[in-house]
């Protein structure tokens, strides 16, 4: 067994399982084969996440603001990164960035830019952001500002208008990203 290998299996519903792998490019696949005996398969456990694993990871950085409340800044599982609601907090003094929304939406996205990295990842991996805003008027400003953080393939979007955000900022952002 190659080093740094282990055996997995399968237990939900007293069933055993079965991987056939698959690679393409750099990147392996599984065919799942449920079997009433558990042979073994090998899975590399840098590999867990492509096959299927439930693996969750939380990640942390103090590029980003600390969390004001009970959850984590992103989560990296089974392939995809998890990045928790942003508001304009500037990390290093856990301070409200103040101004119009043009600027907080700055503020935002380099949050998310700092926490994405720190999971692995980069703005470019983005598929999906959701943009909450206090005012719907206030569009045009941040989309300014968001077109240039996102300037080729851009994730899939949706934009809301809500009536209050924490803080009473102008602008709170998600997003999840690829690894």
């Amino acid at each position: 067994m190659p080093s740094g290998w282990r055996n997995e299996k399968a237990n939900d519903h007293n069933m055993s399982a079965d991987f056939t792998l698959i690679a393409v490019g750099n990147r392996l696949y599984r065919e799942l084969i449920l079997r009433e005996d558990f042979v073994g398969v090998q899975i590399p456990n840098s590999e867990l996440h492509l096959l299927g694993g439930h693996v969750k990871e939380i990640i942390s950085t103090e590029k980003g603001p600390k969390a004001i409340g009970p959850y984590s800044q992103a989560i990296r599982g089974n392939g995809f990164v998890f990045v928790s609601g942003q508001i304009p907090l500037d990390p290093a003094t856990g301070q409200l960035i103040e101004g119009d929304v043009a600027s907080q939406t700055v503020r935002v996205i380099e949050n998310l830019k700092a926490i994405v990295e720190a999971a692995g990842s980069s703005l470019g991996h983005v598929v999906k952001t959701t943009v909450f805003l206090k005012d719907m008027n206030d569009f045009a400003a941040m989309n300014e500002v968001y077109a240039r953080y996102f300037t080729t393939n851009p994730p899939a979007r949706a934009t809301v208008e809500v009536s209050r955000l924490p803080r009473d900022v102008r602008v709170e952002i998600d997003l999840i990203a690829l690894p």
